[in-house]
């Protein structure tokens, strides 16, 4: 049986949510980011899109290019509200699906024409989505969901597309190399300096001889553009909270040291969202004392996965909570209330300079490990060290707490 893969995506999301909350900005030109000259595009409508603007540009570029646009800071606990309602949609209608991220959905309908036509059944969970939340969303429908994703941006706006088995190759021909997925700015101009500029040209070329300028990643590209993909899709299984615990050999009340010690344990955590692609809203500390009584406390912020951020509250928490002077026996962090959400396109208040310096940060931890760059402040502690990616779908493992 051949598969049938969905791909759902949400036509401008931040910007759609927005005109749905404001009917004023409809077919206005709109800029959704950092709303200083030094912040950065998170979104734009497609109004902004013939002047060259684009998302992840620098606000003031964007505002030099589009000097008409109205700026909009954002709100990205608002957004997920919405994701939120699709995401009930979807699960309700759909046996299996996978999330992709705050506006972008997977699922499998394999088997279904025999009993009800999965092009028919897609157009009306479509339909249904846009008559429930009033926001506009197109998808593609193919054999995987590399054709699929390419097959909604070619439906794009709020359209739909279908590409018959055996027509992957001719559909994906014509089109731009940078419309396959994996191919970025870097690979793009790799390709672009040898001549290529269509998919067709790559489905043509020979196989070893991307792998010869792209290594194992060309092997994949070329897959791709044949449209060969048998990537699954992953069931949905959200994480609602990261957390991370250190029990001590010897209670303590060396307040230097578990202030080290929570500094050291946030940026990690905090760098584990920015790996998964994902923010948080809330941050609650725990702390037991020698006598084992716990407490802990907990502050709802506005979204974000950036160090500088959540340390200053993890450390105004245990400020607060810190007022016995007992002995402590046990220190422990929890971030909640998780979205998916990139650094770059979410943190709204922060600048160009910011974003691009912990980019750098995690590409060093990402090559090197966890340990490789460290706040001196935080140096002193011993065991933060890597962990798994503990947004991969499966289960949180369960482990006895690390001593320290």
């Amino acid at each position: 049986m051949s598969r049938t893969i969905l791909h759902l995506d949400l036509d401008t999301f931040f910007v759609s949510v927005e005109r749905l909350l404001d009917s004023r900005l409809k077919q206005r030109p709109i800029l959704v980011g950092g709303v200083s000259d030094r912040g950065v595009v998170a979104a734009c409508s497609y109004e902004t899109r013939s002047f060259g603007v684009h998302s992840g540009m620098p606000m003031r570029m964007a505002k030099e290019l589009c000097p008409e646009a109205v700026i909009i800071k954002g709100n990205a606990g608002v957004y997920s509200k919405h994701s939120d309602v699709i995401t009930d949609i979807i699960k309700e209608k759909v046996p299996l699906f996978e999330k992709a991220s705050i506006d972008e959905f997977y699922a499998d309908l394999s088997g279904m024409d025999k009993f009800f036509g999965s092009y028919k059944y897609a157009s009306e969970l479509r339909r249904t989505i846009t008559k429930e939340t009033g926001l506009p969303i197109s998808f593609g429908l193919s054999v995987n969901k590399v054709v699929s994703k390419v097959a909604t941006g070619e439906a794009k706006p709020n359209n739909q597309l279908k590409i018959d088995y055996g027509f992957e190759k001719p559909f994906l021909a014509p089109l731009s190399i940078k419309k396959i997925p994996m191919i970025g700015d870097k690979t793009y101009l790799t390709l672009r300096n040898l001549g290529i500029k269509q998919v067709q040209t790559l489905q043509e070329m020979p196989k070893e001889m991307l792998y010869t300028v792209l290594g194992k990643n060309g092997l994949t590209i070329w897959d791709r553009a044949s449209g060969v993909d048998t990537t699954p899709v992953i069931p949905f299984c959200e994480r609602k909270s990261i957390s991370t615990e250190r029990t001590f050999d010897r209670d303590t009340t060396d307040v230097q040291k578990l202030r080290t010690l929570l500094i050291a344990m946030t940026e990690n955590l905090a760098y584990q969202l920015r790996r998964g692609e994902k923010l948080t809203a809330c941050v609650a500390v725990k702390l037991r004392y020698s006598d084992f009584q716990t407490v802990s406390k907990q502050l709802k912020i506005p979204y974000t996965s950036a160090d500088h951020i959540l340390i200053e509250k993890v450390l105004g928490l245990f400020k607060q909570l810190y007022n016995r002077r007992m002995l402590v026996r046990l220190i422990g962090i929890r971030f909640s209330h998780l979205v998916h959400g990139n650094y770059q396109i979410n943190l709204f208040e922060d600048s160009e300079e910011a974003i691009n310096l912990y980019q750098a940060l995690d590409k060093i931890r990402q090559r090197y490990g966890d340990k490789s760059v460290l706040r001196a402040a935080g140096m002193g502690a011993r065991t933060i060290g890597r962990m798994h990616n503990p947004f991969n779908g499966q289960p949180p493992t369960i482990l006895a707490h690390r001593k320290q």
